[in-house]
């Protein structure tokens, strides 16, 4: 038996939960990583700042110049999610969509033990408590978190809320938590993981635990978010309810006389967060939302987190004056991969300021200006995925509703995609039905800037598709099962913020979206009629340059302008349709609804076609057919 040292009081914390499975994991993760030292922490904020401290302590962190910021280095090539080491663990046979990573789950559990046997030798282990939604809450899934990184567990205590409690006092099912064991493995002289060549993440959804080895940057190491979404998936998929990537926000009329909340799942650069964040709106998540059915038969979601854990790249005071004052000002913020100066500034790409340092330190170590790397190209002053961690409830524009336990009332939903030549700007969807189509076949096109290559669209459902791990078919029908027992079912709509014309120009700007999301609010309330075509209901013009006019002070908006964004661009949708086809046609278990949907649309595209003789159809020609 492994020998480590482990505190009396440490021990009692333990004893005191009363549940076997706890001591058991504990027990069998110490046998298995044969820690130094076990440290096991409360709810308690004397023992959460204790915490905080240990993480400056080990120097994993290091305090800055403002008061509560710290910062924190990930190693220089464990900067970002690990896709291709990634993987769930599933019985010989089963597959996933897509060729997401699958290991068999015998062959996978034993690579992933034998490179944890021994990962925190002469290391600590500390032993931390979570719950992904509101305590107390029908929502709520408590984790069990055992890491040798305290910037780990000082990331969970700003992202998550405390679950000890949970636990100790039996709100769930002794054998009914998630849980986590991570390690970063043998350390360099910068505290950064060496050995990443070794490094894993393995998911093992049939005992809802993540297995994370050699790595410490929070995609990685911090299953609560993105690995315990995974898990969320899994389980929700094989009950009555939802997990899903998306924002939760409330949004307003212009009068602000009423609150209506929209969930929103966008793909990575699709607009998501600025969708979150509009002017004006409520703020209660940014990433992840749980789904249930509420008392009164509506949909109600709650934030999984408490926290954000941001990219920091172009956040500056004129386009997220939210963000950056919250991250500017005296408060609890961890920093990761940024320039930090001796002086304790820190700098970031894209912050706006007039001029930046030309040494110091960020991902790299000891920085210059110029300075290249092992393959010559130029380190920029922060890495391009840099981040932030801060407490919602730092912002100004926190949501009351974000530790309601009964969660907010959705009434509308936001699928959005990156399309510059086909979707419309806004539309509503005709039904639930229609409505887990448009989700289902949400497209983002690349740029040249992240591929060499622009307009490649890349398929992904529900913007949730790296971390499905149950059959498409499977999910697509859970969605579709979950929206027909509703009493109250929140309206769908499409958006697109990146339609182009001819010349390759933006028929919107950045704040156009503002008007989108009013029109959107308003037709929950019956406030606006719209124009039903095939592929949805869009907005007619009028009611749009009056938003316009009310939103920007008095701007016109064109005939030009609307005939531009919102005509139906036949032949270019019927290539989608195309798309999608040849895309799920091997998919297992497809529901007859998603193909009713595909030959719904597309015979009615036909249709109108042949009726009016071409392929782009003006708004105005839709209106009476």
């Amino acid at each position: 038996m492994h020998e480590y040292e482990i505190s009396p009081e440490d021990q009692a914390k333990l004893a005191a939960l009363n549940n076997p499975k706890v001591e058991k994991v504990v027990k069998d993760a110490i046998e298995l990583m044969k820690p130094a030292k076990v440290m096991v922490f409360t709810d308690s904020l004397e023992e959460i700042q204790r915490f905080r401290q240990l993480a400056i302590d080990y120097q994993e962190e290091k305090r800055l110049k403002i008061d509560g910021h710290t910062i924190h280095y990930d190693g220089y090539h464990d900067q970002a999610r690990d896709k291709a080491h990634t993987a769930t663990l599933l019985p010989k046979g089963e597959t996933l969509s897509r060729g997401l990573n699958v290991i068999e789950r015998e062959q996978g559990l034993k690579e992933i033990l034998s490179i944890m046997d021994g990962a925190m030798r002469n290391k600590v282990m500390v032993v931390r408590f979570f719950c992904l939604g509101p305590t107390h809450s029908r929502f709520a899934i408590p984790t069990l978190q055992i890491t040798d990184s305290f910037y780990v567990g000082h990331s969970e205590d700003l992202l998550y809320r405390p679950g000890y409690e949970q636990f100790r006092q039996h709100l769930i099912d002794k054998n009914d938590f998630f849980y986590f064991w991570h390690s970063a493995g043998e350390l360099d002289e910068r505290n950064c993981t060496k050995n990443v060549d070794k490094r894993r993440i393995y998911i093992d959804p049939l005992e809802y635990r993540v297995f994370s080895v050699n790595n410490q940057y929070a995609g990685n190491s911090l299953a609560c978010k993105k690995l315990a979404l995974r898990l969320a998936i899994y389980r929700a998929n094989h009950s009555d309810w939802l997990a899903e990537h998306m924002f939760l926000s409330a949004f307003y009329p212009l009068d602000r006389s009423r609150k209506t909340y929209f969930t929103g799942a966008y793909p990575s650069a699709c607009g998501k967060t600025s969708t979150a964040m509009i002017p004006g709106a409520t703020i209660v998540g940014d990433d992840i939302v749980y789904i249930r059915e509420g008392k009164d038969g509506d949909m109600r979601a709650v934030n999984i987190e408490q926290g954000i854990f941001g990219i920091i790249k172009d956040v500056n005071p004129k386009d997220d004056p939210v963000i950056y004052k919250a991250i500017t000002t005296p408060k609890e913020v961890i920093f990761s991969n940024v320039l930090t100066t001796d002086e304790g500034k820190v700098y970031w790409t894209g912050m706006g300021v007039d001029e930046y340092p030309t040494e110091g330190w960020n991902h790299a170590g000891k920085w210059k200006k110029g300075m290249k790397d092992s393959n010559g190209k130029e380190i920029p002053i922060s890495h391009p995925n840099a981040r932030f961690t801060v407490r919602i409830d730092e912002l100004e524009n926190i949501d009351e509703k974000l530790h309601d336990p009964e969660g907010a009332p959705v009434s509308g939903i936001l699928y959005g995609g990156r399309d510059s030549d086909t979707t419309v700007p806004i539309a509503e969807s005709l039904n639930w039905e229609h409505g887990v189509f448009i989700g289902a076949t949400i497209e983002s096109e690349t740029t040249s800037a992240t591929l060499g290559q622009e307009g490649v669209r890349k398929s992904s459902p529900m913007a949730n598709m790296d971390f499905i791990i149950v059959p498409l078919g499977k999910y697509f029908k859970n969605h579709l099962k979950f929206g027909k027992k509703l009493k109250k079912c929140p309206k769908v709509f499409s958006t697109n913020y990146f339609l182009k014309d001819a010349d390759g120009k933006y028929l919107n700007t950045k704040l156009d979206k503002k008007v989108w999301l009013l029109w959107a609010e308003g037709r929950v309330h019956g406030d606006y009629d719209g124009i039903e075509t095939p592929i949805g209901v869009i907005p007619k013009y009028d009611d749009l340059r009056s938003l316009f006019a009310a939103v920007f002070d008095g701007r016109i908006y064109s005939k030009e302008e609307y005939n531009a964004q919102f005509s139906l661009k036949i032949d270019r949708y019927l290539a989608k349709y195309d798309r999608m086809e040849a895309l799920f046609k091997d998919e297992p278990e497809m529901p007859d609804e998603f193909w009713n949907e595909l030959e719904r649309i597309r015979s009615q595209l036909h249709a109108l076609k042949d009726n009016k003789g071409k392929s782009i159809i003006l708004p105005e020609e839709l209106q009476n057919n």
